[in-house]
């Protein structure tokens, strides 16, 4: 991990008008990531985390602030340069896993890279690098598969997959591990650790301090608000990981 800021993120405030009233979501909300790290998102229900995670990667709009991912300014961007950076430069994962229902696990995966003119290849290289990354993650048996024909933690690897197939320069995850059981989970989460400690950046937002403990640090957020962050020395065992945050989370209200 080096100290650039990949994505900074300044006096952000997301509001929301329902019924003629005003709902802030987010309100000034200040924090860096820098290349390489994984950061948590955690807080209680409805606390903004999801906004957060919506708003920085330019998918909602902001409301004041300002969002610098790579040194550009999101504010700035017209809408089709925001959708190209999306498409090229950032990678997604939800726990909804929105997959074409029409298409192959495989076919699902390459979309991003059919879309995209980020990288000058041919469709039989797309389909390679694609067929590479789910031998990687351990779904290459699935590539011809419709997606209902498959478990819910081979298409949350499908969607790794997908996220990774531009080559992006961080990834944000929506709970990734939301809808999946604790050994889908732990292997949703080894293989994103996996692509994190080759260098790609990760942002997540997680109610699971399991999850949580496996990431570089943990930013806590309570009404719209960043009330505090933990940093994770991943060096120590897992399990004496789970017990500081666990403490800390409870020193923070949880």
């Amino acid at each position: 991990m080096n100290n650039t800021a990949i994505l900074e993120v300044k006096d952000l405030c997301k509001t929301y008008i329902i019924n003629k009233r005003q709902n802030n979501v987010l309100r000034n909300v200040n924090f860096k990531i820098n290349e390489g790290e994984m950061v948590a998102v955690m807080g209680p229900s409805g606390s903004g985390k999801s906004t957060l995670l919506y708003t920085v990667s330019g998918m909602d709009k902001m409301t004041a602030g300002d969002v610098k991912f790579c040194g550009r300014e999101l504010s700035k961007l017209k809408e089709n340069d925001l959708a190209k950076m999306r498409l090229d430069d950032m990678g997604f994962i939800f726990q909804q896993m929105y997959m074409m229902k029409n298409l192959s696990v495989l076919d699902n995966i390459i979309l991003p890279a059919v879309k995209s003119d980020k990288i000058k290849e041919s469709r039989s290289e797309t389909m390679k690098r694609g067929q590479d990354l789910m031998r990687k993650l351990g779904i290459i048996d699935i590539s011809d598969n419709d997606i209902n024909e498959v478990s819910g933690g081979q298409l949350q690897r499908a969607c790794i997959c997908r996220s990774m197939i531009n080559k992006p320069r961080m990834i944000f995850a929506d709970e990734p591990t939301g809808a999946l059981n604790r050994n889908s989970s732990d292997e949703v989460m080894e293989e994103l650790t996996k692509l994190n400690n080759e260098g790609t950046t990760v942002m997540l937002v997680t109610h699971d301090a399991k999850v949580a403990a496996k990431c570089s640090r943990v930013l806590f957020i309570v009404d719209g608000n960043i009330n505090g962050e933990y940093n994770i020395n991943r060096k120590i065992p897992l399990r004496d990981r789970e017990r500081g945050l666990n403490n800390w989370l409870l020193e923070m209200g949880w």
